[in-house]
């Protein structure tokens, strides 16, 4: 229920709890007073000040409820806002640790002396593509790939693909 509604319900408690009540003091005052009367106001003007006290105490618990609802929805803010900064300086990190690793990717095919084609196909090779995957990307046969491949691993001295990736990798399984 929204607060102009249950304001407005206070409203109409009031407006009916107040003129009942006057009404019984009124009638009390009264030489002669009709009692059956008497109780239909007292009961009407009763039951709506109970009215009225059981919708105040609603709003009362809803306000506190609402309060307590805000505190934890700014807490859980706060703690995603924390949580985004720890996973853009993860992210930022993990951007700066591939650069330094291609350099050093780079400075080992240097010195394997791998001319600029074997060192895309060696990129690509480290990256998982297949043969057919790598001459895809280069436009070339399957067949030149394999060469190429074959090149590469001789220069390098490592027999074949497994052990092309495994020296590569073999220092962050450490």
């Amino acid at each position: 229920m929204s607060r102009s509604k249950q304001w407005f319900l206070v409203t109409v408690l009031c407006l009916i709890a107040l003129p009942m009540l006057l009404g019984v003091f009124h009638e009390i005052q009264e030489d002669e007073h009709d009692l059956a009367y008497l109780i239909g106001l007292a009961v009407v003007g009763t039951l709506a000040l109970s009215g009225l006290a059981v919708l105040i105490t609603e709003i009362r618990q809803r306000y506190r409820e609402n309060a307590r609802l805000r505190a934890t929805l700014q807490s859980t803010h706060q703690d995603l806002q924390q949580a985004n900064q720890h996973v853009h300086a993860l992210t930022e990190k993990l951007r700066n640790t591939g650069k330094q690793y291609n350099l050093v990717v780079q400075e080992q095919f240097t010195a394997w002396e791998l001319t600029p084609s074997e060192r895309e196909v060696a990129l690509l090779l480290l990256k998982g593509l297949s043969f057919d995957e790598v001459a895809s990307v280069r436009d070339t046969k399957e067949k030149t790939v394999r060469q190429q491949a074959t090149t590469i691993y001789r220069k390098s001295g490592l027999n074949g693909r497994h052990e092309f990736a495994a020296w590569f990798f073999e220092d962050f399984l450490a």
